[in-house]
């Protein structure tokens, strides 16, 4: 690494760092306020609402058999990557989270490739959630009013409450965000557990109705679509774990970053195998797979099966909580991803900025924007705003997961020695096993055809922000506590040290 310091700054890997003064930081302060269960609330509660929408549409795509394999193929993934992600966020407790982990490992490129891809998957992921809130909300409205708002063409007006309360609630302080998180997360798997016992103790759920997809030439009763979609239903089975793995991002906020995050973090994926497991059983046996594969709303319509009438809309808006549960928890994600990228210069400075609730605000006010112009953009320009963003998240997601499994990999190579609180016990053979399935549904989602719009404008996006990056971010950046992490080779000694 080629390293030369002057009166102007400190020059490493072909950028440039600018020395910050104590004001600097001072202006971007977080506040240390969780402990496991609030980390374990926010995990869970930025997830959750894959449970109640999206995750669903593998079923249309594979099968219920060919979800099933899916999902049990995506579990062993997040198994092995949260493992490793806790190790890393142990040795390496800064908000940056993915982007700290790939900056240490992969120098100051690696990192904001890095970190882009994440700021993508969690910016669109709430997109997702706030437009699969609306329709929960407008579909509760109508069935008790009659009126609906997205009828009338009006499905920005949602979006737009949505946001902006979801803004106010996460500006308004991080131990209010965390709070939040662990009530919601708490009644989201309480309506979940309800609908299990209705669904069983109704006799609605008929487990024959999994299999009733007529099988396509090839197909079998089982894998009705043949093996291929199996790698295309990947995606939508991420859908009821994508999330879990932003604990990271709450480290300088957590009072026991070292201990709680793989705490959390192995707490938070055990919660959600078992909350995936009921709604992929008895959802589709309520409604049955081929319908379930199709709705927009499947746990609404499961509560409506089972309990017609405005008593199902009733329930049905306890069921809403789920899904504003994950916008609360992913926005979280966001702010703080941002966050550490403005706060590090890759991103414009005043991004970090905090205020006096010590929370980035005016981030979280900027993702809001993007994500409420990006659905604009899709609903109204001819295309289902759901599925169309649904696929940039996650390809936002699977090339991050790719580039964290890497950076560990390399980093238990290039720093032996650096202080790991927390190892995986899985190692590097863990690690490789989850980069590789990650490297398969990244594969999977490049050869779908479903998924073109998606990849066109990630490409375009990542294309303007190096240009950005290249003219403008790297002859700017800050010594923050990620990048003075990475400088000293891992040994938290600072710049001055490095060779």
């Amino acid at each position: 690494m080629s390293t030369t310091t002057d009166k102007e700054g400190l020059a490493v890997s072909g950028v440039t760092y600018q020395r910050a003064d104590a004001d600097y930081f001072d202006k971007r302060k977080l506040q240390r306020t969780a402990g496991v269960w609030g980390l374990w609330g926010i995990g869970v509660a930025a997830v959750i609402s894959g449970d109640f929408s999206g995750w669903n549409y593998g079923i249309g795509t594979a099968g219920w058999g060919g979800f099933l394999v899916a999902a049990a193929i995506v579990v062993v993934m997040y198994v092995m990557m949260i493992e490793s992600i806790s190790e890393m966020a142990s040795a390496m407790p800064h908000t940056g989270g993915a982007y700290s982990f790939a900056r240490a490992a992969m120098g100051p490129w690696g990192g904001f490739v890095t970190g882009l891809a994440e700021t993508i998957e969690y910016v669109m992921t709430t997109a997702v959630v706030i437009f699969f809130s609306s329709q929960y909300a407008d579909a509760i409205v109508a069935q008790l009013t009659g009126f609906s708002l997205i009828d009338q063409g009006l499905a920005w007006v949602w979006w737009l409450v949505l946001y902006a309360v979801f803004v106010a609630l996460n500006t308004a302080g991080a131990s209010v965000s965390f709070r939040f998180a662990v009530v919601v997360s708490i009644l989201s798997v309480g309506i979940l557990l309800v609908f299990a016992v209705l669904a069983l103790a109704s006799g609605h759920a008929d487990f024959g109705s999994l299999w009733n997809i007529a099988p396509a030439d090839g197909g079998s009763t089982f894998l009705p679509f043949g093996v291929a979609p199996i790698f295309f239903a990947m995606p939508f089975a991420m859908w009821l774990f994508l999330g879990i793995e932003e604990l990271p991002l709450a480290a300088e906020e957590a009072h026991n970053p070292e201990r709680d995050i793989p705490r959390a973090g192995r707490g938070g994926l055990l919660t959600l195998v078992v909350t995936g497991v009921i709604v992929m059983v008895l959802n589709p046996a309520v409604l049955g797979a081929d319908a379930a594969g199709s709705s927009g709303e499947p746990l609404l319509d499961a509560f409506a099966a089972i309990i017609p009438g405005n008593v199902a809309a009733v329930l049905s808006a306890f069921a809403l909580i789920g899904l504003l549960a994950s916008v609360q928890g992913i926005m979280f994600a966001y702010g703080r991803n941002m966050y550490s990228l403005s706060r590090a210069g890759y991103y414009p400075k005043f991004l970090s900025l905090t205020g006096e609730r010590q929370t980035p605000y005016l981030a979280l006010a900027v993702g809001a924007v993007i994500g409420f112009i990006s659905l604009f953009i899709v609903q109204y320009g001819g295309e289902a705003a759901g599925s169309v963003v649904l696929n940039i998240a996650v390809w936002g997601a699977v090339l991050s997961y790719l580039l964290q499994m890497t950076s560990f990999v390399i980093l238990r190579v290039k720093s032996p020695g650096a202080a790991r609180p927390h190892p995986s016990p899985f190692g590097v053979p863990g690690a490789v096993i989850a980069g590789v399935i990650a490297l398969a549904i990244f594969i999977g989602v490049l050869l779908n055809p479903d998924y073109t719009a998606a990849i066109y404008t990630i490409v375009v996006v990542y294309i303007a922000a190096l240009v950005l990056f290249a003219v403008f971010g790297r002859k700017n950046l800050v010594l923050s506590p990620e990048e003075e992490y990475a400088l000293s080779g891992g040994l938290k000694d600072g710049p001055e040290h490095v060779d």
